[in-house]
């Protein structure tokens, strides 16, 4: 675990202050040498320093395409205790969320509308994921290795409860060959190997393989994912459309899955300001993105698609990833919000967003115009 360096304090805050002129994410535009003056020799019950906090952004200037968050929580407390950071970055990496802001959540498949329609020749398949984190342990930048084995012992003893369609097995990392892996990664079932600078400079990727693995159903379209960047990351996937099918069977394992934690009393950490606590501010809220490999090869040449998606709050990645291009017009369409608005209501633009691409897409197929398709202001 990183530790803080007691002979910081014979040293001035100013003289301690980072060298953030040439760097571009949302810790470098929020810290200020008064608020690191504040808040340095500040430390969580758990040990967390601001300087844990801030240094994966430290180490990492910037991302050429994607403004970076540059910060990492070592623990539930870290939002607290460094609220003076961390609040301006909340604010400005969800477009506005105020300080007295209340976060929504709703995990009822029944509120959603439609999403069991969208054209199989166009979204070749569906996606939805979220994460967590269990109250009373340090988040992964922070946490010891008793900490970690302890929340890989949670963590599939519950899983180890669930029965019916969720009924599944856990593989430890550690207990996996190199091709097993490289094939539940290249099939999109694992997650890859620690080389983001996220995890490696927040720490999260010490100890690698050390209580870390997957979990997945019998079927592979319920998939838990143990002490990468969040404790567990829950997935629901399947080929084609049905964006409705995989929504209900993520809520429905989700709830299962902290239920039977609940049971062992256990429970993730949540407040109705931040919504569910994840390592990544980006993720606050819900921790939930939903998505789906869509075809859309004329409208992604149109120089207005970019302005579109963001007008229906959603945004783009290629097929593998952040990191990775679109493949013959096939990209990952997903919300582009976490935080203040709850997981059907995210899900509801996903769906509505797609269909309204793939109606583009097939006029522009035709040879259409579709100027009165295009939406004229953001979706609220």
């Amino acid at each position: 675990m990183p530790i803080c360096n007691l002979n910081q304090k014979n040293f001035d805050p100013e003289q301690d202050y980072p060298e953030l002129s040439k760097h571009n994410n949302w810790m470098a535009k929020c810290l200020t040498k008064e608020i690191y003056a504040a808040n340095r020799d500040k430390v969580t019950k758990f040990g967390v320093t601001l300087d844990q906090c801030i240094q994966t952004g430290v180490d990492n200037p910037g991302h050429p395409f994607i403004m970076t968050v540059g910060a990492t929580a070592g623990d539930e407390e870290s939002y607290e205790t460094f609220a003076d950071l961390f609040d301006p970055i909340i604010d400005k990496r969800h477009g506005g969320y105020a300080k007295d802001a209340k976060h929504k959540t709703d995990l009822n498949p029944d509120h959603l509308q439609g999403g069991d329609d969208l054209d199989p020749n166009y979204v070749l398949s569906s996606r939805v994921r979220t994460g967590r984190s269990i109250r009373g342990y340090s988040l992964p930048p922070n946490c010891t290795r008793a900490e970690r084995r302890a929340v890989e012992r949670i963590t599939v003893d519950a899983l180890n409860g669930l029965d019916g369609e969720f009924k599944g097995k856990y593989y430890p990392l550690s207990g996996m060959t190199e091709e097993e892996q490289d094939k539940l990664i290249e099939d999109h079932f694992l997650f890859d190997k620690p080389v983001s600078p996220l995890l490696t400079c927040a720490g999260m990727a010490r100890d690698w393989p050390d209580a870390r693995g997957i979990w997945h159903n019998e079927n592979k379209d319920f998939l838990v994912w143990v002490n990468e960047e969040d404790h567990i990351r829950v997935i629901s996937m399947e080929k084609g459309g049905n964006m409705k099918k995989v929504f209900k069977r993520f809520c429905d394992g989700l709830n299962k899955v902290e239920s039977l934690m609940k049971s062992k009393g256990k429970e993730y950490s949540w407040n109705e300001h931040l919504g569910y606590i994840l390592t990544c501010p980006s993720n606050l809220g819900t921790g939930l993105r939903g998505g789906v490999h869509v075809k859309v090869p004329n409208l992604s040449k149109d120089s207005r698609f970019d302005d579109i998606l963001e007008k229906l709050r959603l945004q783009k990645r290629g097929t593998g990833g952040v990191d990775t291009a679109a493949v013959g017009g096939t990209f990952d369409i997903s919300n582009a919000d976490r935080l203040g608005y709850s997981e059907v209501e995210l899900c509801q633009f996903v769906i509505d967003g797609v269909k309204l691409l793939i109606e583009m897409e097939k006029k522009l197929e035709k040879k259409q115009p579709i100027d009165d398709l295009i939406p004229k202001e953001k979706k609220k």
